[in-house]
C-alpha cells in the first residue's frame, strides 16, 4: 500500500515454539483492566491544538484525568497539531519506543516565487531517501549535521505557491528544515505555513481524541459510573508497541523477566517471524500483557531452529514483579 511507514509494511507470522496454557489466575488481559489501571498504565491519541506546547498539553490531560504522572511520545512545536501520544503513569516508561518510532505528516508550503508543478514534483521527490538534515536554530537538539530517512512524499494539492503535502520520514526530521532547504535549493524561498502529525507509529489521525473529549469522557466516568467513553480514548499500554516484533513466553517464565533475567529459547512459547539481531522487540505474556521490551540477540529462524541460548538483552520491564509465580525446578 501507498504512504506506509516501514513497519506498517511488515506483514509477520507468528510461529509456535512450544505449546502452552495460561493460567487465569494470574495476571489479566489488557482489555479488562480496569479503569484505575488504565489511569495508571494507558496511553492516549490526543489532537494536540495550536498554540499551547506538548508540555502544556500534556499537564491539561494530567490535570483533567487527576493522574499522578504524565509524558508524551514526541514534541510538538506549539504551532504544530496533530496526533499527540500521552502516556499516564507507569506506561510513560513506553515513551522511548515512540520517540524512535516513524512520523507522517501533513504540510503546507508557500513559495516566495512562482515556479511550474512539474519541477516542484521533481525536486520534492528528490528527498525521498536518505537526506542530511543541520536541525534548525530553535531546536531541542545539538545543531550537527545528521542523517535522516524520507519515506515517502505525496503531494495532495498545488495551488499557485502553496503546495500541500504528505511525508512519511524517520524521527527527528525536521519538516520545517525542508521546506527551507526546498526553497534555498532552487533559489526562490520556500517556508512552512502549516504542520499536522498524522501519524506516530502505531497512533494516527483515524483514531485521535481532543482534549475535550477526554473531560468529558472523564466527567462521565467520574460522575456517573460510565467507562464505555473513557475507554475509547484511553488504551492500555500495549497500544504502544503494536508495531514492535513480538515474543510470547510460559507463564513460567514471567516472573524471572520481572526480576531481570534476559529472557533464554526455553521460556519462549510463540513469536512472530523477521526478527532480526539488535530489533527491538517486545516481550508479552499469553494473556499479550507487556512484559518487557528488549534487544535481540537472535533472529526468529535462530530461535526455531534452536534449543538454548540468551533471546534478548532486556531494557525496560513494565510488569509487575510477583503478578505471576516464581519458577520452581521440577525435582521428582
Amino acid at each position: 500500500m501507498k504512504n506506509q511507514l516501514p513497519l506498517e509494511k511488515i506483514t509477520r507470522k507468528v510461529y509456535t515454539k512450544k505449546e502452552s496454557q495460561t493460567n487465569l489466575e494470574y495476571g489479566v488481559s489488557p482489555e479488562d483492566r480496569t479503569i484505575t489501571e488504565l489511569l495508571n498504565n494507558g496511553v492516549i491519541c490526543l489532537n494536540k491544538p495550536q498554540g499551547p506546547s506538548s508540555h502544556q498539553i500534556t499537564e491539561y490531560a494530567k490535570n483533567i484525568l487527576e493522574a499522578d504522572k504524565a509524558g508524551h511520545g514526541g514534541t510538538l512545536d506549539p504551532n504544530v497539531t496533530g496526533v499527540l501520544p500521552i502516556a499516564l503513569g507507569k506506561a510513560s516508561r513506553v515513551l522511548r519506543v515512540l520517540l524512535l518510532a516513524g512520523k507522517e505528516y501533513v504540510c503546507l508550503m508557500h513559495l516566495h516565487k512562482d515556479i511550474s508543478e512539474d519541477i516542484i514534483r521533481k525536486e520534492l521527490n528528490a528527498y525521498i531517501g536518505k537526506i542530511t538534515q543541520l536541525p534548525p536554530v530553535k531546536s531541542a537538539v545539538k545543531r550537527v549535521h545528521r542523517q535522516r530517512e524520507i519515506y515517502y512524499i505525496d503531494i495532495i494539492e498545488i495551488d499557485g505557491r502553496d503546495v500541500l503535502f504528505r511525508v512519511g520520514c524517520q524521527a527527528g526530521t525536521y519538516i520545517r528544515k525542508i521546506c527551507f532547504d526546498f526553497g534555498k535549493k532552487l533559489n526562490m524561498g520556500a517556508n512552512m505555513q502549516e504542520l499536522i502529525r498524522t501519524k506516530a507509529g502505531p497512533f494516527n489521525e483515524k483514531e485521535i481524541y481532543s482534549l475535550q473529549d477526554l473531560q468529558e469522557a472523564f466527567l462521565l466516568y467520574s460522575q456517573e459510573r460510565k467507562e464505555k467513553e473513557l475507554r475509547k480514548i484511553i488504551k492500555p499500554v500495549e497500544f504502544a508497541i503494536k508495531h514492535l516484533p513480538k515474543i510470547w513466553v510460559h507463564d513460567s517464565a514471567v516472573n524471572s523477566i520481572c526480576h531481570g533475567i534476559d529472557l533464554s529459547i526455553p521460556g519462549i512459547s510463540k513469536l512472530e517471524s523477521d526478527i532480526k539481531e539488535n530489533d527491538l522487540i517486545a516481550v508479552l505474556t499469553l494473556k499479550n500483557e507487556l512484559v518487557c521490551i528488549g534487544n535481540s540477540l537472535l533472529t526468529s529462524e535462530d530461535i526455531i531452529k534452536n534449543d538454548k541460548g540468551k533471546v534478548l538483552k532486556t531494557e525496560r520491564v513494565f510488569l509487575d514483579l510477583d503478578l505471576y509465580p516464581k519458577w520452581k525446578k521440577n525435582t521428582d
